[in-house]
């Protein structure tokens, strides 16, 4: 008998094996040390039981924004949402397998250009257009939590969803740590690479990191 492996439920499966933070999620405050090239900053974070986060002890209006993006981009990806609230819509086709084993997952429906790669278990590409910004995310290493999966070093690019013009790049690896029952975020550091070759590297340390 031949079994036909159908593309949503390849997706589906590495899509819920993402580690996220479940419903009795009891939020957590942190210090952070934020350094980029000779400048150093400090702040108080607290991440509450909603996902809201809350960012105090800068009084640098810049750097305060730095901080409230990037606390978001990472509670956004520990943060649940089930498959059929945040795929339901879409059509999921199979593309090609790659010679490491990656098979290519095409999307029609509300995502229609997005494209995925799914490498056994886990998500290790995607690419997704969002206005006027097209972006690629591969993934190269991860964290094995023995609740799913979290990306621990990948790659980020962004391109002019037009042109293709190449807008920036970031290499990021993160680190995690297990406090109580969750997995939480120890560092985070990202190379950014400029078009023009600049190199800036930004540093995330957290400390002091306790549940609610």
């Amino acid at each position: 008998m031949t079994v036909t492996i159908e593309a949503i439920d390849i997706f589906k499966t590495a899509y819920e094996n993402r580690y996220t933070w479940d419903e009795n999620f009891p939020g957590y405050t942190t210090n952070l040390t934020l350094k980029q090239g000779d400048e150093i900053y400090s702040a108080n974070i607290k991440v509450n039981p909603d996902f809201t986060i809350e960012v105090t002890g800068i009084d640098d209006e810049k750097v305060l924004g730095s901080i409230n993006h990037q606390m978001w981009d990472i509670v956004t990806h520990r943060k649940r949402s089930s498959f059929e609230k945040t795929h339901g819509k879409n059509k999921f086709i199979l593309g090609a397998t790659d010679e490491s084993g990656a098979v290519e997952i095409l999307v029609e429906g509300e995502s229609m250009g997005s494209h995925y790669q799914v490498r056994g278990d886990i998500i290790s590409q995607v690419y997704r257009v969002m206005g006027p910004m097209a972006f690629t995310i591969h993934t190269h290493d991860t964290l094995n939590t023995g609740s799913g999966y979290v990306a621990t070093e990948y790659q980020a690019i962004f391109r002019d969803s037009k042109t293709n013009e190449l807008k920036s790049q970031r290499e990021i690896k993160e680190t995690y740590d297990k406090f109580g029952d969750y997995y939480l975020p120890t560092c985070q550091i990202i190379e950014s690479i400029e078009p023009e070759g600049k190199v800036i590297i930004t540093e995330f340390h957290f400390s002091n990191i306790t549940l609610l």
